[in-house]
Formats: C-alpha cells, sequence, structure tokens
C-alpha cells in the first residue's frame, strides 16, 4: 500500500475490525481516521505540500510519533501510542492508536446545534491558558514572533493563496487583505518586542478548531496539536486562542468567539490590545482559507465557498485591526469625558485625558499656577503645551503598541 488515501482507509478499517464491530471512516486533507469502538486510528496520507512531508513511511513513522509525543501534552490520556497495519504487500502503515470520544461531545456539534456552551469555554480558556503557562519558551521560539517572522509567515500564505485568485478567492479580496495586513504589520515593531518581552509567546497548540475539542464532564479534551513543523506552533498565545475564536466565528457564533477570547486573556493576566486579537484571527482565516484550497484540489464541493467565507472573516477584522487615533474635543461641561469613555469601551481603545494629564504633571511639580483662569496660571500657554505635547508623546508609545488611542480634551488652540 502507498500510502493512505480514502479508499485506503477502508481497507485499513478492514484490517483492524475484529469480530462484530463496525468502522467509519473520515477523510481529512493529510490523513484518515478510523474509528472503531473506543479507538480511533489516524494514519497519514502519502503526499508533500509546500509545508509538510509525508512522501515516505519512514516520514510517516516520524510524523506519527512526534504528534503522539507533542499531544501527550496537553491530552496525555487521550493518545495511546502507534501502532502499524500490515498490508498483503508492501512495508507496514504506521497508525497513531487514541480514545474515541463520542461525536455528540464535540465543540463543533454543540454549537451547530444551539446548545448551551458558556461554561465549556470558559473551561476550554482556562486549560489553554494553563498550557501555555507551562508550555516552553526561548529564543529560538521568541524568534519565530518578531515582527520580521510574522510578516514573512503572512506573505508565504497569501503567496501560495494567489494560485487559486479569481478561481476560488476575488483577486480583489487578496489584495486588499494584503494591503491591510501590511498596514498593521508596519510600524508595529515594538508591539511585537513588548509581546517577546512580557514572555507571551510560547511553543503552543498550533491547531484548535471547534471539530478537534470534546466537552468531556471531566473537563475539556483539546485534540491534533500542530506536528509537522515546530516553527509553526511557536506563537503568541493569543494567536494560539485566536484559532478557535475564528472557528467559532466560522461557525456563525461571533459572540462565542468574543467571550472565549475574553476568558482566555483573563485567564492568562494578559493585557493583549484589541487589533492584535482581531489580526491574530484574521491570520488564522488566512490560514485556513488556504487549507480549503487545497480541499478544492481534492474535490471538495463545499471548500470554495469555505475559502471565500474564511477570507471574510479576515478581512472582517484586519478593518477592525487597523490602529486609530480619535480626537473628542469640546469645552468645559460638553460630556466629552463621557463620550470619550463610551467610545473606548465600545472599540477597545485607551483613553487619555488632558484633565488627568495636567493633574499628573501638577503633582509631579512640572507645573503649577493659579486654577480657574483662562490662559493664565495653570493654563498658561506654556503648561497648556506642555500637557498637550506630553498627551501625544502617550499617544504616540501606545499606538506603536498597537492601542487605538482616544484623546478627551479641548483642543481650543490645537484644531
Amino acid at each position: 500500500m502507498k500510502g493512505v488515501t480514502a479508499a485506503a482507509g477502508t481497507g485499513v478499517a478492514r484490517g483492524l475490525t475484529t469480530g462484530n464491530l463496525c468502522a467509519e471512516v473520515h477523510e481529512t486533507h493529510t490523513g484518515v481516521v478510523v474509528l472503531m469502538g473506543d479507538r480511533a486510528f489516524k494514519a497519514k496520507k502519502q503526499l508533500r505540500t509546500d509545508f509538510l512531508d509525508f512522501s515516505t513511511p519512514a516520514l510517516r513513522e516520524r510524523a506519527c510519533r512526534r504528534e503522539v509525543e507533542l499531544n501527550r501534552r496537553v491530552s496525555p490520556d487521550s493518545y495511546l501510542g502507534v501502532g502499524h497495519f500490515n498490508p498483503p504487500e508492501g512495508p507496514a502503515e504506521p497508525v497513531i492508536v487514541m480514545r474515541r470520544y463520542p461525536d455528540s461531545a464535540r465543540l463543533s456539534t454543540r454549537v451547530r446545534n444551539g446548545e448551551p456552551v458558556d461554561d465549556h469555554l470558559r473551561a476550554i480558556a482556562e486549560n489553554v491558558a494553563c498550557f501555555h503557562r507551562d508550555a516552553p519558551r526561548g529564543q529560538s521560539i521568541d524568534e519565530e514572533a518578531t515582527a520580521r517572522a510574522t510578516s514573512a509567515l503572512w506573505h508565504q500564505n497569501l503567496a501560495e493563496l494567489k494560485a487559486y485568485a479569481e478561481a476560488v478567492i476575488p483577486q480583489r479580496s487578496l489584495d486588499e487583505v494584503t494591503r491591510l495586513a501590511d498596514q498593521f504589520l508596519a510600524g508595529r515593531t515594538e508591539l511585537f518586542g513588548r509581546r517577546i518581552s512580557e514572555r507571551r509567546i510560547v511553543d503552543g497548540h498550533g491547531d484548535l478548531p471547534s471539530q478537534d475539542i470534546f466537552c468531556m464532564p471531566d473537563g475539556p479534551v483539546l485534540l491534533d496539536c500542530l506536528e509537522f513543523d515546530d516553527r509553526l506552533r511557536y506563537v503568541d498565545g493569543v494567536d494560539d486562542a485566536a484559532f478557535l475564536a475564528m472557528d467559532l466565528e466560522f461557525l456563525g457564533r461571533r459572540d462565542l468567539a468574543d467571550r472565549f477570547l475574553d476568558a482566555y486573556l483573563d485567564s492568562a493576566d494578559d493585557d493583549a490590545p484589541h487589533s492584535l486579537r482581531d489580526f491574530y484571527i484574521a491570520y488564522r482565516a488566512v490560514v485556513r482559507a488556504k487549507v480549503d484550497c487545497i480541499r478544492v484540489d481534492q474535490g471538495h464541493q463545499e471548500a470554495p465557498v469555505d475559502a471565500r467565507r474564511h477570507i471574510e472573516i479576515a478581512l472582517e477584522h484586519l478593518k477592525s485591526a487597523t490602529v486609530r487615533l480619535i480626537i473628542v474635543g469640546g469645552g468645559p461641561g460638553t460630556g466629552k469625558t463621557t463620550v470619550a469613555n463610551a467610545l473606548a469601551h465600545r472599540v477597545g481603545a485607551q483613553v487619555i485625558s488632558t484633565d488627568e494629564v495636567r493633574r499628573e504633571l501638577q503633582a509631579a511639580g512640572v507645573i503649577g499656577g493659579r486654577v480657574r483662569e483662562l490662559n493664565a496660571g495653570l493654563y498658561a500657554p506654556e503648561n497648556v503645551s506642555m500637557v498637550y505635547d506630553e498627551v501625544l508623546r502617550r499617544a504616540g508609545v501606545l499606538l506603536r503598541h498597537g492601542w487605538t488611542v482616544i484623546l478627551d480634551g479641548t483642543w481650543r488652540d490645537w484644531l
């Protein structure tokens, strides 16, 4: 048997079947899964792409063993080991042996059925955050999450998608995704550097779709981490969690996606800017669109529609990821602070108030003078200039770190 195909998967099922047990065969873009009794048997397809190589039995054996090793980090009771299917002719084919979980417990199934999943999502968020806390870190891992490395990954994925322009994905959509991604990446070196210095980059899971998460009575089970390229698992924790958020949105539940990411950030004690969440959701949608395009080549009828939907999600979140500077102005007592704070809550922005900065500078002895006098004392032109200069300096720092900023002040002499 030359590797595994969908048809060969049926042969694997027959070879594994004993007694009256029935087997189900499911195909993915890289493998075949045989479900039988309380076990699942997973074999790799014989294929080679730009991002993986399963072209020989030895390479498939290595990939299977590596997959078991990596997945035991987060689901030690689910991955039982590597066995072999011995065909009538040819070399033995490696098969990952796993516990089988009921389809009804899949997160994707529960979401599609409209079941309440908030408690499950909180448990998954805590599980992922705990996994990230204990995950390996280090220089080689950090290097995969720099601004330069992140840009390279984006452009690699977009270059591969260009082969499907117009035939599957509208060219104008790919062009807009490229433009918005480049716009976000420009000037974000400090943001990515800060994430590295805060030790947010981990050897993570790398592949968290809802169909591979099972909501069991004793807690969530997360399966099938990315095993074929270690570098693609070296990610920001938000990037790792963003995969599931993206997938929940793909299922039509943006509300669940937002709640899951909120719960993850809370569990991880992470104050990542909202723009970074959107950026990584968009990235995961682009990667998934690429997988959809591979499935187009494999003849899957639904794949073109899925690819276009994933690109739509990427576009929506790249637009939301745009970092903005917003000015709210007006005279004293006009409600500008109320407007600024309400807007900040809605768009996930940071507010810098001239009143607060003025009080801080006064307390530090940088400025001083009588109050309640226009153009004199505390509000003398030189003091006003120092306040507004400090406001703009702080805004620049936050903007470079990926925050949308709202400036709250009168701006009488500035606009």
